[in-house]
């Protein structure tokens, strides 16, 4: 390891594309340079909104051999893992909460985070190398906590290896069994679900109103920037909890880029012309996944919500072959339409003693419980007797630390 350098990075921009890129195991559109580049460069993820970019990368010379994602944050929105009572608890000992280093692909709980490592070299060597890197600068700084979000299950091991802690939530996603249309899905569900969905989906077809995906390349530009308008009057409808984070310059980006829009699917509803819709939603594909993002209307419209968000997708998902469905963070109603919950792993290193043995001691507690959550959740969604859902964890306790003692 001798002959690596160590540099951390306040943009994006002062790393190459096609090195950073070299460096992904997947098609995850959420950690692509250009998402990532764009999110910086449309003012959206940058230190006035409490995001300042703060990646970790190791070189070999002039080759960019691994990089961790990293932001320092001034708060806690746009993460969707709710630390907000460890910041209470720092506040009780005397410790300064913020800012804190989080890895994630700003504003999005999609699982996938992990360091990017060049194929072949030592993962797990490199990975410790890293986070006592990472210890080392929060020191330096006085940062309390280090925290990775929607980790990848395959990096997790390798992390939690080099002493990470270990933190269980929860998110819905929807998988493919093996559907081969709609009707099928529909058939998976006890006879009163389906009444229900076949009833949600009549409402919005006697309102004479159809649902088209526009995919990809495919898309006008202008529909990618109208989509911006949706999203900007859907948050402004919750007020201060809208969760408005995008700019506008970020959907021009992604109306401008080819290599941005062809992970996109558009859900346009209408009367008509599918390039004037009443309502839209915005989803990402990569690989066999679809990630539901962002949705808007001008129509206060019975189901419309259920049909845009959740059905036109899951319907498009089967015909295209994708295997999975992620509709973004939080809704209990996402449960009655086929959303299954999953764990999803976080893991955190604390710098302050005092703090670290606090929270160590409580997770283990709070796993065993989430587990039982997940599990309660799953018992009680509404499929018929016979169909045996794919991905229900029937137990997850390998993915729980066991309780000390």
């Amino acid at each position: 390891m001798a002959e690596l350098l160590a540099r951390w990075h306040r943009s994006i921009a002062e790393l190459p594309e096609q090195a950073w890129d070299g460096l992904l195991a997947d098609d995850l559109p959420f950690y692509r340079w250009r998402w990532l580049r764009e999110l910086e460069h449309s003012g959206s993820v940058v230190p006035r909104e409490g995001w300042q970019s703060c990646h970790l990368a190791l070189w070999r010379g002039e080759q960019l051999l691994a990089v961790a994602p990293l932001y320092l944050k001034g708060h806690s929105y746009g993460e969707f893992v709710f630390d907000q009572s460890f910041a209470q608890l720092a506040g009780q000992l005397g410790l300064r909460y913020y800012p804190k280093l989080v890895g994630m692909s700003p504003v999005s709980p999609v699982q996938g985070y992990r360091f990017l490592i060049a194929p072949g070299e030592d993962a797990a060597a490199l990975t410790a190398l890293m986070l006592e890197l990472i210890d080392a600068f929060c020191l330096e700084h006085g940062i309390l906590s280090c925290n990775f979000l929607y980790v990848d299950p395959a990096w997790r091991p390798l992390a939690e290896a080099a002493g990470c802690a270990v933190w269980i939530n929860q998110q819905s996603q929807w998988s493919n069994p093996g559907h081969a249309d709609f009707s099928d899905y529909l058939a998976s569900f006890n006879a009163n679900q389906r009444r229900n969905i076949r009833r949600e989906r009549k409402a919005v077809q006697e309102a004479g109103v159809q649902v088209t995906p526009l995919v990809g390349e495919a898309i006008p530009a202008p529909l990618v920037e109208r989509m911006h308008d949706f999203y900007a009057q859907h948050c402004a409808r919750w007020g201060p909890w809208g969760s408005k984070y995008l700019s506008e310059a970020f959907f021009a980006a992604l109306a401008a880029d080819p290599g941005l829009r062809r992970h996109l699917v558009l859900f346009s509803a209408h009367r008509g012309d599918p390039g004037e819709p009443l309502a839209m939603s915005l989803c990402v594909r990569g690989g066999d996944h679809l990630w539901g993002r962002y949705w808007g209307s001008d129509v206060d419209l019975d189901c419309l919500h259920f049909e845009v968000c959740y059905y036109a997708p899951i319907a498009w998902a089967i015909e295209t072959g994708l295997a999975h469905f992620d509709p973004g963070a939080g809704g209990s109603h996402k449960r009655r339409r086929g959303f299954v919950a999953q764990p999803r792993v976080s893991l955190h290193r604390w710098s302050d003693p005092r703090f670290d043995t606090i929270l160590r001691n409580w997770l283990p507690g709070a796993n065993a419980a989430m587990a039982r959550e997940i599990e309660a959740i799953n018992a009680e969604l509404p499929f018929n007797a016979a169909y045996d859902p794919p991905h229900v964890p029937q137990s997850i306790a390998t993915a729980v630390p066991p309780a000390p003692g």
